[in-house]
């Protein structure tokens, strides 16, 4: 049997406190789809800055097409034909979906970027994705997250890669991004490519990979040439390194009265004035594709976008907030989906993130930081969620995207939060972190909190929550009750009449 066309040759990488890749060794051929599974923080991430240029190796190296690499930065890796699509995207929002699309490679003519070379480029590419109705001319920071991940997929083709590398690229996609996803993948590999696919969703893994190598604390725990003998379970046993029989976890408990009411709620994204209630010990669910005005809602309610019309009920208070601030400080707080742009401080530490809204509460004068207190509430959270992080003292923005999002959540656990709002909570986050969270939701649900979690996967929300209103075309279309939300009723309501 041939090598593989890429391998990976005892790979090991070093940060201060932290080995993030540990002798790792293993091949993925020409013509394959090997997916790459693993807790957040198994060094799935690490290996693919590594295969990029980004990280430099503390020892081992990289084989292509049988030559040996040392990448010193991410220009020798593109000259090598690497392309990565990571989760957390790098586009410039600025710029036109045309220049993103060929940034690096515009065209020019006499001295100049040829406009129209440039438009008729990115027109073809767009059709190839799927998306002509996108124009070329549009700002990127007015797409959505879906269709600024399809503009980040786009880059990758256009450069003609050899090897290309997926991070979790369905989890901001709508249904018909996902087909039209798929559909790039079984062309890629058809045409003789490899193809690293990263990604927690296990039918996407059945579906649309032939391989399987499972990392885990930064070792390569196994690879599997072909899905034939490989089942479910025993991936997240290998992954998580012990069996988890239901990952939701679901526990029955009491609700209080109403505790959050909104009533004939209006505003962008809206079609029609929408209300619900919240009880005191619920998970209330909000279900609809992409698109459907869920995120819309939700930012209406917490003060993030100015509503038209409406009200919202809570505490006695009866009117609309006016910012998150005012929401934050009656007792309101959201997660939101993007959260490298509207969740997290990047360059900042982890126990800065944590401690940026509560350290008003560790100081008596509040001109001064009380940084003992700080670094011990930091501490306590990292160690009660489960964050893989060398100390609080490590930048965010180095950690992997679930572990990014567990230090969100440690932020509102340490206010005085009475309503939580988790606009896509598990997303990029592994099955064993999963059940983490989801413990956690029913651990504020017990205390008498109430918890709003919009999703947009149907198993999820159909097994977490207790009752689930679904939305579509900018409306809430029902509010089903959990012994009734079965996935084909609730995506029967969904998805256009």
């Amino acid at each position: 049997m041939s090598d593989p066309y890429l391998r990976f040759d005892d790979i090991s990488v070093e940060f201060p406190g932290v080995r993030a890749l540990d002798h790792v060794s293993f091949g993925a051929n020409a013509g394959e789809v090997h997916a790459l599974m693993g807790e957040n923080g198994a060094g799935k991430s690490t290996l693919l800055k590594v295969l990029s240029g980004v990280n430099r190796v503390t020892s081992g190296a990289l084989w292509i097409d049988g030559e040996r690499h040392v990448f010193a930065n991410e220009r020798e890796a593109l000259d090598q034909g690497i392309a990565i699509i990571y989760q957390e995207l790098t586009l410039s929002p600025n710029l036109s979906v045309a220049e993103n699309l060929l940034l690096g490679q515009l065209p020019v003519r006499k001295g100049f970027v040829d406009r129209r070379a440039l438009r008729e480029t990115a027109l073809g590419v767009l059709r190839d994705l799927g998306e002509e109705g996108i124009d070329p001319a549009t700002r990127v920071r007015d797409l959505s997250i879906g269709q600024q991940q399809m503009i980040e997929i786009g880059r990758a083709l256009l450069r003609n890669a050899r090897i290309i590398a997926f991070d979790e690229p369905t989890s901001s996609l709508s249904v018909q991004e996902i087909r039209n996803l798929k559909r790039i993948v079984k062309r890629l590999r058809d045409e003789g490519k490899v193809v690293l696919y990263v990604t927690h969703r296990m039918d996407e893994v059945f579906e649309m990979c032939d391989a399987i190598t499972v990392f885990r604390d930064g070792q390569h725990i196994s690879t599997h040439p072909t899905l034939e003998h490989i089942d479910h379970d025993v991936l997240v046993s290998e992954m998580v390194g012990r069996e988890i029989e239901d990952v939701y976890g679901y526990r029955e408990r009491q609700h209080g009265p109403v505790q959050l009411e909104v009533k004939g709620l209006k505003g962008p994204g809206i079609a029609e004035p929408a209300s619900f209630d919240v009880r005191q010990g619920e998970v209330f669910g909000l279900f609809g594709l992409v698109g459907a005005g869920r995120s819309e809602l939700l930012r209406l309610v917490c003060g993030a976008e100015k509503a038209e019309a409406g009200s919202v009920r809570f505490k006695g208070r009866d009117g609309l907030f006016t910012s998150p601030r005012e929401a934050i400080q009656s007792g309101i707080a959201m997660c939101p989906e993007d959260r490298k742009t509207q969740g997290i401080f990047a360059i900042a530490s982890v126990g800065d993130n944590i401690n940026i809204s509560c350290r008003r509460f560790f100081s008596r004068w509040k001109l001064f930081r009380n940084t003992a207190r700080e670094t011990r509430n930091a501490r306590d959270y990292i160690r009660r969620l489960r964050i893989k992080t060398p100390g609080p003292e490590t930048r965010i923005g180095t950690l992997s995207g679930g572990n990014q999002q567990k230090t969100i959540l440690a932020r509102w656990l340490a206010e005085d939060i009475d309503v939580f709002v988790m606009d896509e909570p598990t997303r990029g986050i592994d099955v064993g972190a999963r059940r983490d969270i989801y413990s956690l939701l029913y651990d504020l649900a017990e205390q008498g909190k109430s918890v709003v979690v919009i999703s947009s996967d149907l198993a999820e929300v159909s097994s977490i929550c207790d009752r689930i209103g679904v939305m579509r075309d900018g409306r809430v279309i029902d509010v089903v009750h959990r012994d009734q939300a079965t996935p084909e009723r609730l995506l029967g309501l969904a998805l256009p009449a």
